[in-house]
């Protein structure tokens, strides 16, 4: 029969289910939570709730999706941190409950590491080490990959990442929320070089965001004048809608290319410090076309293997957290009914 998981993501506001046999993901189903948007960002208590009503008819498309009867199964995985705590606990207490009526073993996934072995999910998979920048709305990281299990962060974000930088600089452009996503859209009609922002002199390979959202603050708020605050100078709320309104395209493609940048100077960096030259992408950021296509190029000029995962494994899913969960079950490495959730 072969090693048959169901897995369980429900980190944030996507619910989540996947079923993987012998390293192969045969379903990944997922449901979304539209009631956030009127809100301009997750809302934890509304997540929890949705989660609640979705997790049972997604495990069921899930298995049936697969061709699966949950008397098959050889264990249950789940996202154990980090996330959102009620929105974790939904998923680790289904699991639980599960691989205790079914009497078989429960997996704990971390939410960062399945986003990187996302790249295992297909036939085309990067040999070890490999390098992969994993970029979302809460982390921004370099992971030394060196093995499935073995995976080392040698760059994260000081303050904000990127993901947030993205978001928060739509809100600033008045886009509703997801903003990214329009950032992106928007960007593809406009001018990468028609305004710059500063990039952070940040030593090693780690990664800052803020300085760069105040100094977007800043420029909206001057209208275009200045990247700097200063009380005289600041627009009228007219002239600075005004200033957005006429400047979109460009403001969204000058917006994106620094963040891009900024992102793809360290993972250089990274691969000329260790030598290795399989680079991966990874996270909810990773489906922005200009940073895939940016990245794609970068490697080409190199001499890099790039890899990027599906759409569907970039953001929040269940088939990457059944893919990790697939290499712990060879490894053995199970936990128990009791296991507590993290936030972080």
């Amino acid at each position: 029969m072969g090693i048959t998981i169901l897995a369980i993501e429900s980190s944030c506001d996507e619910t989540s289910a996947s079923v993987c046999r012998d390293g192969v993901v045969l379903s990944n189903i997922i449901a979304t939570q539209k009631v956030h948007a009127q809100y301009g960002g997750v809302v934890p208590e509304l997540a929890s709730r949705a989660h609640l009503q979705n997790i049972v008819p997604v495990v069921a498309q899930a298995l049936e999706a697969a061709g699966c009867n949950k008397h098959t199964l050889s264990a249950v995985a789940f996202t154990q941190s980090p996330g959102l705590l009620g929105a974790l606990l939904v998923g680790a207490q289904f699991a639980k409950s599960m691989a205790l009526a079914l009497n078989i073993p429960l997996i704990g996934v971390h939410h960062m590491q399945a986003h990187v072995l996302a790249n295992m999910v297909t036939e085309r998979q990067p040999s070890f080490p490999f390098l992969c920048l994993t970029v979302s709305g809460g982390h921004t990281q370099i992971v030394l990959c060196k093995s499935p299990l073995e995976q080392q962060v040698v760059g994260t974000t000081i303050d904000d990442a990127a993901g947030e930088a993205f978001d928060k600089s739509a809100k600033l452009l008045g886009l509703p929320y997801p903003g990214g996503p329009l950032i992106d859209a928007y960007a593809k009609h406009g001018n990468t070089n028609r305004f710059s922002f500063p990039e952070p002199q940040i030593p090693g390979l780690d990664f800052s965001f803020s300085g760069v959202k105040t100094a977007i603050l800043y420029f909206l708020q001057n209208a275009g004048l200045s990247q700097v605050y200063k009380p005289a100078q600041v627009a009228s709320t007219e002239d600075q809608l005004a200033f957005i309104q006429n400047n979109l395209p460009d403001l969204c493609a000058s917006i994106q290319h620094r963040i891009v940048s900024i992102l793809l100077k360290k993972l250089q960096k990274a691969s000329k410090e260790t030598g290795i030259r399989q680079i991966c992408l990874a996270g909810g950021v990773s489906a922005n076309s200009y940073l895939r296509s940016q990245f794609t190029a970068m490697g080409q000029q190199l001499g890099w293997q790039t890899y990027i995962p599906p759409f569907e494994y970039c953001t929040d899913n269940a088939g990457m957290i059944a893919i990790t969960a697939y290499y712990k079950f060879l490894a053995g490495q199970f936990i128990d009914l009791d296991a507590k959730v993290s936030a972080r």
